[in-house]
């Protein structure tokens, strides 16, 4: 073998041992977080979630849910699901959290947030969930449906849903409400994936529209680690820095099975 053979030879062998090396270091991809909206908004109130964990290289994608009907909106869900490259930490707020319970069975989806969101049972609803506020518990302050579709009373939104989000932003989301159907507030629960799967969940101490307790006691019955944060029922878009960072405590957390 000759003299540049052997060099040859030797520096193919480097490489490789460098590749491996290399190889072996990588670590494993982010989890994709799917961010699903709830009732009378829509998904540009992540923005500042979004912000944050695109800033520590987590890969996102924000559902645009219709909110016609609880079906169209796991339908919808569930596409956002299939587009992700990695397994999926499924967030949903408010009404958003009946969303993930159903399209979280989807076998992508490792784990489940809630930030102060429904996290119903089987055949449960929001509906069915608001149907016997606790004595003294704030009403949120919806009108009567017209065609089939509900709004929050815009004079009252910003008390109710947004106490802690800038003024001007906060009559921003009252004047740009999305109508929520009447078929998503009274959409079923076929199979709660918080049943399987691991979940978090961030109770917002200030809401007006789910009362805190009611935010514990759903938490509780799906064996969610629970973590509390001083807020309006918009504190995703009031604190974004707590929320994204409650979903990286979620993405390096150990799993395990229920």
């Amino acid at each position: 073998m000759t003299a540049t053979s052997i060099f040859t030879t030797a520096a193919l062998a480097a490489a490789a041992v460098t590749s491996s090396g290399a190889a072996g270091a990588q670590t494993a991809p982010h989890p994709t977080v799917v961010l699903v909206h709830g009732g009378f908004v829509d998904g540009s109130g992540w923005l500042g979630v979004y912000q944050e964990l695109k800033n520590d290289g987590y890969p996102v994608i924000i559902v645009q849910n219709p909110t016609n009907s609880l079906a169209d909106d796991v339908a919808v869900t569930r596409r956002a699901i299939a587009g992700a490259k990695s397994d999926v930490i499924l967030v949903g707020h408010s009404y958003g959290g009946v969303v993930v319970s159903e399209a979280g069975n989807d076998p992508k989806v490792s784990r489940l947030v809630y930030i102060a969101a429904f996290a119903p049972d089987t055949d449960e609803s929001v509906a069915a969930l608001i149907a016997n506020p606790a004595p003294g518990a704030p009403v949120p302050p919806i009108l009567p449906p017209i065609d089939g579709f509900l709004m929050l009373d815009q004079e009252k939104f910003a008390a109710s849903f947004a106490a802690d989000v800038a003024p001007d932003e906060a009559q921003f989301m009252a004047d740009s409400q999305v109508p929520w159907g009447v078929a998503a507030l009274e959409g079923k629960v076929t199979k709660p994936a918080w049943r399987a799967k691991p979940s978090w969940y961030l109770v917002a101490r200030d809401d007006k529209m789910i009362p805190p307790a009611a935010q514990r006691a759903m938490a509780n019955r799906a064996g969610a680690t629970v973590s509390e944060t001083p807020g309006s029922h918009a504190v995703y878009v009031a604190n974004p820095k707590a929320v994204a960072a409650l979903i990286e405590r979620v993405a390096t957390a150990t799993l395990a099975s229920k």
